[in-house]
């Protein structure tokens, strides 16, 4: 591509900076650095995790104090009423490690309970829709492996923010008031995250939330069990009980985490690293397999054939995650042959590269609303850590128990109430799950640890992001700031089925003629705002010795190191 043709397309993905060097898509530079990196959604919690990598903590130290703080000051997204995932790059063993700490649903619900209510799906809102929150364990359980530094000494700075708080930025201002309507049906919700009771905190008003240090301050001296056996705990069921709620103590106690070994595929020589179900990370394997064996670079970043390719690619992966995604203590998923390169190869016949495919059922591997926080941290010693954390939607439930400063997650709300679906809700069973932390190694060392927050967005920006850097050669923040499309509309992993050809959404930097071409192969097509994730990363290059973090506009968010 010579340097006109290149410039215009820059330019047609991004808008442009007029940026005085570099590329003028971009929305800043690449962040640099020799030591240690952290790369989040909030200044505050990028400059804690910071802090600890310079005071001699690792990745795994910095990463819970980052994700402690945005428990704080990014309350809709993450906090300790919520699950967490993470993948782990060991320096010193030079082995990779998977967690999932997410809960499971109640011993007592079932799903007669809801046929008794004659409810067709689990409401999003409400207690009926919680499950075993697995952050504040994951964090005890990375801890006790790989970290340094006590959880005490971790939780501090967050204990102070919240104590005296901080002025809330801009996009967590906008997620903000999106929720207050509902936080205000909730007399503790009001209570904690809206001024007076009245109203959201507007951009740069000083927000505090007193009740959460005290949460943060009692794990802090007693450990976890005070979470998950002690007086939280036991307030938690209180309020259950009193609210028609189902949790009990022995959900609680009974909360474990999993060492888990991640999966990966290998995509034009680099291995692309995720967690196996009960998330979704696989869906971007499979569609990085289907999208291999075409010349993508010829196509041109940002080009309808792209897109097109990318989007029926993404439907057979997204049919596939509606069927066969579930809990895997309860249901045989079979990972293996989904993500093979033989049932790609059988998968990618069904591509019409002239036409959008409707309805489009799941394969046979067989035979032979969201919010999420990430962050990635890697440190001096080149340990690498990428970790997920989420209350699913804006604030979850929006029910927080009593005065304890945290909403409750809603990710109960995934179960399908269909007997026969792989992802049914059973008790004690883990919801399908939509948050995916990543990892990019090649030739056998980290290469880039990244995630992109956002619902059923994160394998398509994940997929998106890979092929941005890997096909089309952008740099690592580059990469993210190009235009991105969603597609919505397939079956869903609580069982509705797909209708239709679905919505291609795009964002303002796909051009009039890539709209047009799309819709002349069948796709239906919209522009919005404001739903196409958020995106965090960091890459180790070996070569110069160096740190290269990104990342993104669609944040508050910073890149910073040492």
């Amino acid at each position: 591509m010579n340097d006109s043709v290149e410039f215009r397309s820059q330019l047609e993905q991004g808008g442009g900076y007029d940026r005085p060097y570099g590329q003028p898509k971009q929305s800043r530079s690449v962040a640099v650095a020799k030591q240690g990196m952290v790369a989040t959604s909030q200044p505050l919690a990028a400059q804690v995790g910071l802090d600890i990598l310079k005071s001699g903590g690792n990745a795994v130290d910095a990463a819970i104090a980052v994700n402690a703080m945005l428990g704080v000051v990014e309350p809709m997204s993450c906090g300790i009423g919520g699950d967490l995932f993470a993948i782990y790059w060991d320096a010193k063993s030079q082995a990779m490690f998977g967690l999932n700490a997410s809960g499971r649903s109640p011993h007592s619900l079932s799903r007669e309970e809801f046929a008794k209510r004659n409810l067709k799906s689990i409401p999003f809102d409400g207690l009926l829709s919680w499950s075993i929150p697995g952050c504040v364990s994951g964090w005890d359980t990375l801890n006790k492996r790989f970290g340094t530094k006590s959880l005490a000494e971790l939780l501090t700075p967050s204990i102070q923010t919240a104590k005296e708080g901080f002025p809330v930025t801009e996009i967590i201002a906008g997620y903000w008031n999106n929720a207050a309507e509902k936080l205000a049906g909730w007399p503790d919700s009001a209570e904690t995250f809206l001024i007076e009771g009245l109203h959201a905190p507007r951009e740069a008003e000083l927000f505090q939330n007193p009740r959460l240090a005290h949460t943060y301050q009692l794990i802090a001296e007693k450990g976890i069990q005070e979470y998950y056996e002690g007086s939280i705990a036991e307030r938690i069921v209180d309020f259950s009980q009193q609210h028609g709620g189902h949790f009990s103590l022995k959900d609680l106690a009974d909360h474990r985490d999993d060492w888990i070994d991640p999966v990966s595929t290998n995509y034009r020589g680099y291995d692309v690293w995720e967690l196996p179900p009960s998330g979704q990370g696989i869906a971007a394997l499979e569609i990085l397999n289907l999208l291999e064996q075409f010349d993508l670079e010829s196509l041109g970043a940002g080009s309808a054939a792209y897109w097109h390719l990318f989007v029926e690619a993404k439907k057979l992966a997204y049919a596939d995650r509606a069927k066969f995604y579930a809990d895997p203590s309860f249901e045989n998923v079979p990972v293996k042959e989904l993500i093979s390169k033989e049932y790609a190869n059988r998968q990618r016949q069904r591509i019409n590269l002239n036409q959008a495919a409707a309805n489009v059922p799941a394969g046979d591997p067989i035979l032979q609303k969201g919010d999420t926080v990430y962050l990635t941290v890697v440190d001096k010693d080149r340990n690498c850590c990428s970790l997920i954390q989420s209350n699913f939607h804006g604030f979850g439930s929006y029910v927080t128990p009593g005065d304890l400063g945290f909403v409750m997650q809603n990710r109960g709300a995934l179960f399908a109430l269909d007997e026969f679906h792989f992802n049914r809700l059973e008790p004690h069973k883990r919801p399908f799950h939509t948050i995916i932390p990543a990892m990019v190694t090649h030739n056998n060392q980290p290469w880039f640890c990244f995630g992109v927050m956002g619902g059923d967005m994160q394998p398509q920006g994940h997929v998106q992001v890979l092929v941005n850097l890997i096909d089309f050669k952008m740099n690592v923040q580059a990469a993210g700031d190009a235009a991105r499309i969603r597609h919505l509309g397939d079956a869903t992993p609580t069982g509705e089925p797909a209708q239709g050809v679905g919505t291609v959404s795009v964002e303002s930097g796909v051009t009039d003629q890539v709209v047009k071409e799309l819709e002349q192969k069948g796709h239906h097509v919209i522009r919005s705002m404001g739903e196409f994730g958020g995106y965090q990363g960091i890459m180790i290059d070996g070569e110069k010795g160096v740190l290269k973090g990104a990342t993104e506009s669609r944040k508050d968010g910073l890149a910073i190191g040492y």
